[in-house]
């Protein structure tokens, strides 16, 4: 299952589990569009995977199975796409 990360590890920017906004690689490192776009040319840093849509979990799974609160904030990366 996938964690659904908070947030933009490059900008920091908040990334709800709704969000449409949300792109993730292989290893679930997540990161926002604009940053993906602009910064990272739609490619991880950390991996060098691409970069795709997080997909959204329905409303009535985050219940039961709730999106990580844990925060990776890593600006380091940003523009470094491996």
């Amino acid at each position: 299952m996938l964690e659904l990360r908070p947030n933009c590890e490059c900008c920091d920017r908040d990334l709800p589990p709704d969000s449409g906004e949300a792109l993730i690689c292989s290893f679930e490192c997540t990161w926002c569009r604009d940053c993906a776009e602009t910064k990272l040319g739609m490619r991880c840093p950390n991996c060098g995977g691409e970069l795709v849509a997080r997909p959204v979990r329905p409303a009535n799974k985050l219940a039961q199975f709730p999106a990580s609160t844990v925060r990776k904030h890593r600006p380091e990366k940003c523009g470094e796409a491996a």
